[in-house]
């Protein structure tokens, strides 16, 4: 693939890449869901990943579904920004698409844990971190009860997961903004107006 790529009338300078996360049952999926709606230009990052591809899954769009060799090939050759290995299936951010993506103009989104975000940041140091936090531990809890999908056990395993996860992102220096989801709306709006304020600079 060539350097130079035929500019688009679409194309601006302002390509920014955007880490979201956030614990389980926080809202990160809804919030990101709501930036990528409110400006224009945003393009979700398809993830590579060795899962089998249900019915349900679209190629190209849930994600890039390649086998155990292919990755390991991708990953040796460092065409990954990050990956994780998630209960045995691989799954991985793939690099020259999102250079290409942030060389367009546009805003690239990844929603990635703490660990996927340490490294995507090591090679994409102008990266922009955004993390999701509940108002509190305890309003945490009652979202992941509320949700009403897994035993009282499997809560508290996720919640403690969850805990440790917010320790390690206050604690990584990855993110740049941390925004507490008391109210949908509000959350996304102070996402929506944190990404323009840092496109703007």
């Amino acid at each position: 693939m060539s350097d130079a790529h035929e500019r688009l009338p679409t194309d601006t300078d302002d390509g920014l890449l955007l880490i979201i996360s956030g614990p389980s049952g926080v809202g990160k999926t809804t919030i990101t869901r709501g930036v990528e709606r409110s400006i224009a230009g945003s393009v979700f990052s398809v993830s590579c990943t060795t899962r089998p591809k249900t019915d349900a899954d679209v190629e190209g769009v849930d994600y890039h579904f390649v086998d155990d060799e292919t990755f390991e090939r991708m990953s040796r050759e460092g065409e990954f920004l990050e990956s994780a290995d998630v209960f045995g299936k691989k799954y991985a951010t793939p690099r020259e698409w999102v250079d290409e993506q942030l060389k367009r103009g546009r805003l690239v989104i990844l929603e990635i844990d703490v660990e996927g975000a340490k490294q995507v940041k090591s090679k994409m140091p102008r990266a922009f971190g955004v993390f999701i936090l509940p108002p509190s531990e305890e309003t945490l809890l009652q979202r992941l009860r509320d949700r009403k999908r897994e035993s009282e056990a499997q809560i508290q395993k996720r919640f403690a997961e969850a805990q440790h996860e917010m320790h390690e992102a206050k604690a990584s220096g990855v993110y740049d903004v941390f925004i507490v989801n008391r109210e949908l709306d509000r959350a996304i709006e102070e996402a929506v107006s944190a990404v323009r304020e840092r496109r703007g600079r």
